[in-house]
């Protein structure tokens, strides 16, 4: 009689398995992207019962070194297009890689036509050195370049004109608004430069007339010698906020902060939420 019983649970089991509802497909075109930023500008341009937007670059992690998963690797051929992000280092490590094996995606470069800053920088060893800035979606006027390009991508893979180009125009308007207020958030305030971890905010400075001061040189610790500078420099400048991202040490950056009796304030340039990350930033500049 156990062993019916037994028999008998086993086989509803397996019946209701059998019979339960599988999960449906997700049949929408899929689109990948480089960074959480590109996420939220592409979500706003796409109908999302088309298209569906994944991203690369896990959040909380440096684009400049990731690597990606086997199984996004593996994800990635499924995808109809690719949209790149320009100079950033994970692009520049593995791009080519990506192309050669996936041959059936389409590649693009939502950069195209931007003038990148050349960055120049005192380095360890005391010379100058000079490379691209590629972190263009940190500021208005490099996200109205990115969309600018996305829309140019999204007509050549099916997307429907007439629907993609009434959400391109509300979303210019939103980061032209948003522009709009960080402007007037930062005609408050006196404080035209800032201290840095990592010089992800060359293009927001170089938009709104302020000046960064960056801790970390080409991905190495500074000197003992460097951040006495720094500390001499912020004193120097009434500097009152030094910045570091979510996803550095902040050791360096407290140091600086202390030793300079200004704030610390921890941002994300890599958010999803551009938007609102963009305002905060100015925020912290303008409240003194």
């Amino acid at each position: 009689m156990k062993r019916l019983s037994i028999g008998i649970c086993l086989f509803l089991l397996i019946f209701n398995y059998a019979c339960s509802p599988k999960p449906k497909e997700d049949k929408r075109i899929i689109i990948t992207v480089t960074i959480e930023p590109q996420r939220y500008f592409a979500e706003r341009l796409v109908d999302d019962s088309i298209f569906v937007i994944k991203t690369m670059v896990a959040p909380g992690v440096s684009p400049e070194t990731y690597d990606p998963t086997p199984n996004q690797l593996t994800e990635l051929a499924k995808s109809r297009a690719y949209f790149g992000i320009g100079q950033i280092g994970f692009e520049q490590t593995w791009m080519s890689r990506l192309k050669v094996n996936n041959p059936r995606v389409y590649f693009f470069d939502n950069s195209e036509g931007f003038n990148f800053i050349e960055a120049e920088h005192q380095c360890h060893d005391n010379h100058i050195h000079e490379g691209t800035d590629p972190h263009i979606w940190s500021s208005p006027s490099g996200a109205l370049k990115i969309i600018e390009n996305m829309r140019n991508a999204l007509i050549k893979i099916e997307a429907n004109p007439v629907n993609l180009e009434n959400r391109y125009t509300e979303l210019c308007n939103e980061i032209k608004k948003t522009d709009q207020l960080i402007r007037s958030l930062l005609d408050k305030t006196s404080q035209k430069e800032f201290i840095i971890y990592h010089p992800a905010l060359s293009y927001f400075a170089h938009d709104y007339g302020l000046k960064q001061h960056v801790i970390e040189i080409e991905g190495k610790e500074p000197s003992v010698n460097q951040i006495r500078e720094l500390i001499r420099t912020a004193k120097e400048k009434n500097i009152k906020t030094v910045f570091i991202q979510e996803e550095f040490d902040k050791k360096n950056a407290e140091l600086i902060a202390k030793e300079v009796g200004c704030k610390l304030v921890v941002i994300n340039p890599l958010s999803y939420n551009w938007k609102e990350e963009m305002i905060r930033i100015a925020q912290s500049l303008a409240d003194e």
